[in-house]
């Protein structure tokens, strides 16, 4: 049993990275069994479950849309929000039901972000013995063989590694669109805002090489895909720990030169957000003019007290920077509100600061403090009926901003990436605009796959309809 340790998740030494290939497993054990993968959290989350598939499949295991029919259900986990964490554990009670009642046999496994803290962990060993196995997120390359070892001996396998992380390449991937694609770039953090598990959970910023990344997007291209999402939890710090000259805006422009029609990247954080960047997204007509750009907060105060390491003057000078120059460009961001210390004063900075930069839209929370962190020993000053009271006010901004900058598009033509059938009408098909506006639009599934010229004709607060237009 190996189980997280939060002390040794914060050591951070130089050069410590290891660049490993993935071993796979011949023991075909999942053959004539299925699986069921759920998701909870980022786009690096989604990532690593599409690599968790491919490990299942390499061994034999087929995908199901259902738990009811499942061998082995695994659930890759988010330890952002208190949220993520009650969702997580109130599906296990699902689970243990099915386990009780018409499946004894179902393994169960906790994968992802969860799984890297020491107390959930704990709590896990106490309370919920029918999990059968936990995976950390810097092992999961050896996922298939703490399984196997479950399978042999029926018994409970703990295996989370805590330590800064290696590089593993070439682990199976079964990807979840044909035509869009995330490619891991830099792993972990250094950054340790004060509120944020990360750094403790995903390990130290590390890059992969050049050359490695290049030859994925290659290999993309030649299969058909159409876009590809450049993926880092500080995907601006690429490059910081393995080059002295070669940096995110280097890789962006030898990206492009390959020809693939999209590019995109998250997460950015604002303290490493070049001014060569800036412009080499500007200059590049595959570089999709859409910038997630998290504020967090527009206080000074409160800034530093999350460690944010900007103040929102230079937040600001970036995201004119941005407004200028690339055109068209959509910005979205992050906003916590009731962060220990924000008084009404601080939050009505934030206020002014969204009224400002009308964003296009923003993924706002309640400050909930997480286990380990700074920010939870830090005095509660906001009551949760004032945080509520603070988000429904921000939210209505918010919400005013993405109508204006999403009516602006209506009877405009755009282009498209069409990527399925629409959730809400399954006669239209939706995809998403040079500047990650979805559009639920008027046209055939023969579509899917294109990037197709649209039409808006309806707008809303986050979505447009459109209809596709025949050039």
């Amino acid at each position: 049993m190996k189980k997280p340790n939060m002390i040794e998740a914060k050591k951070r030494h130089t050069n410590n990275t290891k660049v490993l290939e993935y071993e796979s497993v011949q023991n075909k054990f999942g053959k004539n069994k299925k699986y069921f993968v759920r998701t909870y959290g980022c786009q690096m989350n989604e990532h690593d479950s599409e690599k968790i598939c491919g490990m299942l499949e390499s061994v034999g295991y087929k995908r199901t849309d259902t738990v009811e029919s499942a061998d082995i259900v695994i659930l890759n986990t988010c330890a952002i929000r208190e949220n993520a964490h009650d969702k997580v554990f109130g599906f296990l009670g699902v689970l243990k039901h099915i386990k009780d009642t018409t499946n004894k046999d179902l393994l169960v496994g906790i994968c992802g972000c969860m799984a890297q803290e020491e107390v959930v962990v704990n709590e896990i060993l106490k309370k919920y013995s029918y999990v059968d196995f936990v995976c950390g997120t810097h092992n999961l390359d050896n996922l298939l063989n703490i399984i196997l070892k479950e399978i042999e001996t029926h018994k409970q396998q703990i295996e989370v590694l805590s330590y800064e992380g290696d590089i593993i390449e070439n682990i199976p991937v079964i990807r979840e669109s044909k035509y869009s694609a995330w490619v891991d770039i830099i792993y972990g953090c250094d950054k340790f805002c004060t509120y944020c598990i990360v750094p403790y959970t995903r390990g130290s910023q590390r890059s992969r090489t050049k050359e490695s990344i290049i030859e994925e997007v290659k290999k993309l291209k030649s299969s058909g895909y159409k876009e590809v999402t450049l993926l880092g939890q500080n995907v601006n710090a690429y490059g910081k720990d393995i080059y002295d000259d070669y940096n995110l805006a280097n890789l962006l422009s030898d990206v492009s030169d390959i020809g693939i029609e999209r590019i995109r990247f998250v997460t950015s954080h604002p303290w490493d957000f070049t001014d060569e960047m800036v412009d080499v997204i500007a200059s590049h007509d595959n570089i999709m003019p859409y910038i997630h750009l998290p504020l967090q907060s527009g206080s000074n105060k409160i800034l530093k007290l999350m460690n944010r390491r900007y103040t929102k003057e230079e937040y600001l000078k970036l995201y004119n920077s941005i407004r200028t120059k690339v055109k068209n460009a959509s910005i979205t961001t992050d906003i916590i509100v009731g962060f220990p210390g924000e008084s009404e004063e601080d939050f009505n900075d934030t206020l002014d600061l969204v009224n400002e930069c009308k964003f296009d839209g923003a993924f706002t929370f309640a400050f909930s403090p997480r286990e380990n962190t700074p920010a939870a020993l830090m005095k509660e000053t906001v009551s949760e009926e004032v945080k509520m009271d603070r988000l429904h006010r921000l939210n209505e901004v918010v919400n005013k901003y993405s109508n204006e900058a999403n009516r602006k598009m209506k009877d405009t033509i755009v282009k498209c990436l069409v990527v399925s059938l629409s959730d809400k009408d399954k006669n239209k098909v939706c995809g998403y605009t040079e500047n990650m506006k979805l559009v639920n639009i008027k046209g055939d599934k023969s579509l899917i796959g294109q990037i197709v010229d649209v039409k808006i004709t309806d707008t809303k607060s986050f979505s447009l309809d459109g209809e596709y237009i025949k050039m």
